[in-house]
């Protein structure tokens, strides 16, 4: 019975970490458009971030 439960335990971890580098991927990717937004409005020198 315990090796199942370990067995489940390492699956849903596993489901886990994948569903959280999912959310990681997306988020990394409306930071890209963010930034790539604000390096093609920006005028002169007045940048509405200061990265």
């Amino acid at each position: 019975m315990v090796p199942l439960l370990l067995v489940l335990l390492v699956i849903l971890v596993l489901f886990g970490a994948g569903f959280a580098v999912e959310v990681l991927w997306w988020i990394a990717l409306a930071l890209l458009v963010l930034w790539l937004l604000g390096f093609a409005m920006r005028s002169g020198e007045g940048r509405w971030y200061r990265w």
